[in-house]
Order: C-alpha cells, then structure tokens, then sequence
C-alpha cells in the first residue's frame, strides 16, 4: 500500500491515455468514470454495489454536506469514508458551482461567496480556505479549488474575469491546502470558450504545480464541439505526468470522445438521475422504459450484460415500476446505467492498452446508432 499520491501512465493510443491513480486508500484506474455521491451517498445504490460495478471511486459534494448534516459533525464521526461506509479514494468538488447555481442571494466578491442555504435560508461564506477546511474535514483523498464557473454561452470579458479570480482562488487554496501525505489538490482550467483564456489558465496553474489539472466550466450550455475544442485547446498544455479531469461530463458520447482528447477522470449525475426518471444507457444507445411499448416485452435490457438489473428483469416489469412510480424501478435503473458506464469504461481502458481504441469507438457507436432488433 503507497503512502503518497501519485500517476502511472500503462499505455497510450494516440492522445488517449490509460493508467493509475495510487493512493493510499486505493488504485483509481484511469481513464476514470466517478459516480456521484452528493449528500454521502450514491442515490439509489448501496456503497458495496458501486464498487462492484468497477468504481474505484466516488464524489462528495461540498456544498450539500457542509449544509446537511455539515463538515465538523462529519468530521467528529470519523470523516466522510466511514460515516457513508466507503473505504476507497473520495474526490471532493469545492462547492462553488453548486453555490452558483443553488444558493439564494448570493453575493462574489475577491474574498469568496456570501450565500443563503437553499435548504433553510441560513448565512454562509465560501472562501478558498473554507472550501479546503471543508474538504479536509471532510477527510477527501483528492481536493478541488474553488473557482468561479460561469454558464455558457457568454461573453469574454465575462469569462476572463472569472477566469483571473480562479486563479487567484488556486493560489490561496494551495496555501490553505500544504502538502499532507497520500493526498491531493487539483487546479481547474477556466476560460469559457475563449481558446486564449483557456490556455492562459492552463499554463498559469501548472506554473503553481497541481498533483492534478481539472478542466471546468464546460457542459453548461455550450454545444459537444465547442467542449471538444476546449479539450483540444487545453490538453497540450497540461503535463503528461498529471491526471486530467473533465467535470460535470457526461453522455457515453461525451466520455468516448473526451477520452480519446486525452481526458484521464469523469464525473456527471446523469446516469443515476436519468435512472430516477426511467431512461437508461445501454450498448444500443438509449431506451425510455416509461414508452409504452415496453409495457408487454418480456425481455431483459440486455442479456450480455455482467449487471443483473440488466440481464434478470423483464422490460415490462422495469416499465410498471417506472409508471407505478416505485422506488425499486429508480433503484434498478440506476444501477443498469452506472454498470453500463463502468463497462464502457473498461472497454476504453482495454482499448488503449491493446492500440485498437479507434475500432473499439467505431464499434461503440455503430452500436448505439443501429440499436437492436425489436
């Protein structure tokens, strides 16, 4: 078991990368999907599942933990690893998006943000060494800066602007932060979707030397080109030594393209939320078990698939649940779709390491594209 933080590149095939994060309370296999556990827990799934499935990982949310049930009384039960029973690595994200899209009268300034609790109304500041107290507290393997993250499309001087506050917030974060053993603080590129304020923020955080590069501000609103172009931007300016991550990403398609730019880490809460309201990914594109026409098939979602939800119930069976709108159907989508990231995730890993990731792509989307038989 290693005492330190650290990123073994396996194997590569063209810009993809395939490797390992090693830290003390585990190996994060990369390229990397993250499932999302934002208030302690992954919706739906028990702990001992999400691992099954292949995570080597999981995302803590900042935000929603420090207001319910809040850091120090994490803190006082042993850290975040123990009060949601999960003993492998935890990345925490640093609050700042949420506070941004959530939180009620929220006021920036240079010294952090001033908000009112979505949930009760009460008072908080977010400063970048709150953020990092919260996320020690917290007891997070991986750390995130806060930064300022602005919606797209928008305009450059906006863009910059929070571009130039994000670092300065990286630089007190990475003050507050030290240099504890076993564990790390990443820095996150901004910039909207001005290709010079992405690689100005690129180079000035490597310049502070992150264990980690994040590339942030993207998927929020913007169309999949401009994301890709950002990735194509950024990526030759970040070290090869470090991980990447690409948050808030995505779609099967978004993680099979990003991957193949480079991207080495994922999070998004779109394969457990779309399995609350009855849509699942599968290896023939998407399915909406609320349609109709499941509501007689007696089929599974798929026979091939490792997951049992996948391969052991009746389509008409996950279309009652769906429509009787029991917490079983929620519970057994969500499970179909993150076995079915954690899967794809494997074929990209082992893809890269055998040189074929272009035909194992062509051979994915075909996939979704034709669909199956009906």
């Amino acid at each position: 078991m290693t005492t330190d933080f650290s990123f073994h590149l396996n194997g590569q095939d063209g810009a993809a990368r395939t490797g390992e994060i090693r830290m003390p309370r585990g190996v994060i296999r990369t390229p990397a999907f993250m499932p999302v556990g934002t208030a302690a827990t992954v919706k739906g799934m028990y702990p001992e599942q999400v691992k099954a499935l292949g995570a080597d990982v999981v995302l803590g949310n900042t935000y929603h933990l420090m207001l319910r049930p809040g850091a120090e009384r994490i803190a006082g039960l042993g850290g975040l690893h123990k009060f949601m029973n999960w003993p492998h690595p935890i990345l925490t994200d640093s609050g700042g998006f949420q506070v941004m899209s959530l939180a009620q009268l929220r006021k920036l300034s240079e010294e952090g943000v001033a908000f009112q609790s979505h949930i009760d109304g009460s008072r908080h500041m977010l400063t970048p060494e709150r953020s990092v107290e919260i996320q020690n507290l917290l007891g997070s393997d991986i750390v995130m800066q806060l930064d300022e993250c602005v919606s797209l499309p928008c305009e450059d001087k906006v863009a910059e602007k929070a571009m130039r506050l994000s670092l300065r917030w990286a630089e007190r974060c990475k003050t507050a932060f030290g240099n504890p053993e076993g564990r790390a603080l990443f820095g996150i590129v901004q910039g909207g979707a001005v290709p010079r304020l992405r690689v100005e923020s690129a180079k000035s955080l490597v310049e502070m030397d992150f264990k980690g590069y994040a590339i942030g501000g993207l998927a929020v609103g913007e169309p999949q080109d401009v994301m890709l172009a950002m990735l194509e931007t950024v990526e030759p300016h970040l070290p090869k030594e470090r991980p990447r991550y690409l948050m808030g990403v995505g779609t099967p398609d978004d993680l099979v393209e990003a991957v193949s730019r480079g991207i080495d880490m994922f999070d998004c809460v779109m394969p457990t939320r779309a399995g609350r309201h009855g849509q699942i990914f599968t290896r023939f594109g998407r399915m909406n078990l609320r349609n109709a026409k499941h509501a007689d098939d007696p089929r599974p979602i798929d026979l091939q698939s490792g997951c049992a939800a996948a391969n052991s119930y009746a389509r008409a069976y996950l279309h009652h649940l769906v429509k009787a709108d029991e917490m079983l159907g929620k519970m057994l989508l969500t499970w179909v779709n993150l076995a079915y990231y954690q899967d794809l995730m494997a074929g990209l890993r082992a893809a890269i390491a055998a040189g074929g990731l272009a035909d194992f792509i062509a051979e994915t989307k075909q996939g979704w594209e034709r669909g199956e038989a009906a």
